[in-house]
C-alpha cells in the first residue's frame, strides 16, 4: 500500500506538471506555429485524460476514505481474514499523503475505536515498520491500563466480561477460543481468548500516545509487545466492511452477508 501511495502521488504530480507546462509554454508555441506544431503531443494527451482521475483518487484516498484489506486473524471475531474495509481518513484530522503530517486537527481516537496506523515497529530494523496495521484503542492519554489473566483493568476498575461460549472458528482460524463480550467504558464489543494468556503487563498512557490491542487477544502482535502507539502514526478510523473475499477471484471464500457491515 505504501508503494501504491507513492506511485499515485508521483503520477498525479507528473501529469499535472505536464499539463501546466503545456498550458504556459508549449501550447503557445503550437499556436504560434499553426500548421507545423498544431498536433498535441501524446504525453500531453494522456496527461489530460488521466490527471483528473488521478487527482480525484488521490484526494479521496488521502482525505476522505481509504480501502484496507484485513491480512491476519488478530482482530477476530469482529474483522476476518479477507475483509475489505473502509477507513475514515478525516476522523482524526486531515493528513498529507506520504509523510502522514497532520495539517488540520479534527478529532482524537476514543477508547474502543478500531484504528489503522503506520506500524512503529519492534525496532528500527523491523521490516514491517511503516506498514499499515489495524487494532483497537484500549488506553487513551491519561489512562492506567492493566492486562492480567486475559482481563483488563482500566484506571483501577476491572472491565466486565460476558462469556458466550466457544467460538466456532472461521476458515480454520480461532476455533475453540472463548468468545467474550468486553464492556469497555462507552463501548461494547467481542473478543477471543484462550487458556494461554499473552502480553500481561501494566501501562501508563501519556499525552500523544495510545495503547492498542487486537480483539483476538492471544493471537495479536500489538502494543503489549512493541509499546504505545504515537498519535502521528494514525491513519484513520475503520468504519465499514464493503467486501469479504479470500483468494484470487474469491476462490477460497466469499461472504456476501458481510458486505455493508459496520465495524463495532
Amino acid at each position: 500500500m505504501k508503494l501504491f501511495e507513492i506511485l499515485l502521488v508521483v503520477l498525479t504530480l507528473a501529469s499535472g506538471l505536464i499539463l501546466l507546462a503545456d498550458k504556459l509554454y508549449f501550447a503557445k508555441r503550437r499556436h504560434a506555429n499553426a500548421g507545423l506544431l498544431d498536433s498535441e503531443p501524446v504525453l500531453v494527451d494522456y496527461s489530460r485524460a488521466f490527471f483528473p482521475v488521478l487527482a480525484i483518487v488521490l484526494v479521496v484516498r488521502s482525505f476522505i476514505a481509504e480501502p484496507y484489506k484485513i491480512p491476519s486473524s488478530s482482530m477476530m471475531p469482529n474483522l476476518l481474514i479477507g475483509d475489505f474495509i473502509l477507513v475514515n481518513k478525516f476522523a482524526y484530522g486531515l493528513r498529507l499523503p506520504l509523510n502522514n503530517l497532520k495539517v488540520v486537527p479534527i478529532g482524537e481516537p476514543e477508547r474502543g475505536d478500531v484504528v489503522v496506523f503506520h506500524f512503529p515497529g519492534h525496532s528500527d530494523n523491523d521490516p514491517n515498520k511503516g506498514e499499515n496495521f489495524i487494532k483497537r484503542v484500549i488506553g487513551v492519554p491519561g489512562d492506567e491500563v492493566v492486562f492480567q489473566g486475559n482481563g483488563l483493568i482500566l484506571n483501577g476498575t476491572p472491565v466486565k466480561y460476558e462469556n458466550k461460549g466457544l467460538y466456532a472458528g472461521h476458515r480454520g482460524q480461532g476455533e475453540g477460543s472463548s468468545l467474550l463480550v468486553e464492556h469497555l467504558p462507552g463501548r461494547t464489543h467481542t473478543v477471543l481468548e484462550t487458556d494461554y494468556p499473552r502480553g500481561e503487563g501494566q501501562w501508563t498512557v501519556p499525552a500523544g500516545k495510545y495503547l492498542v490491542m487486537g480483539d483476538n487477544r492471544d493471537n495479536s502482535d500489538d502494543g503489549r509487545f512493541w509499546g504505545l502507539l504515537p498519535e502521528e502514526n494514525l491513519r484513520g478510523k475503520a468504519f465499514l466492511i464493503w467486501l469479504n473475499c479470500s483468494g484470487w477471484f474469491c476462490k477460497d471464500g466469499f461472504e456476501p452477508s458481510r458486505i455493508g457491515t459496520g465495524i463495532n
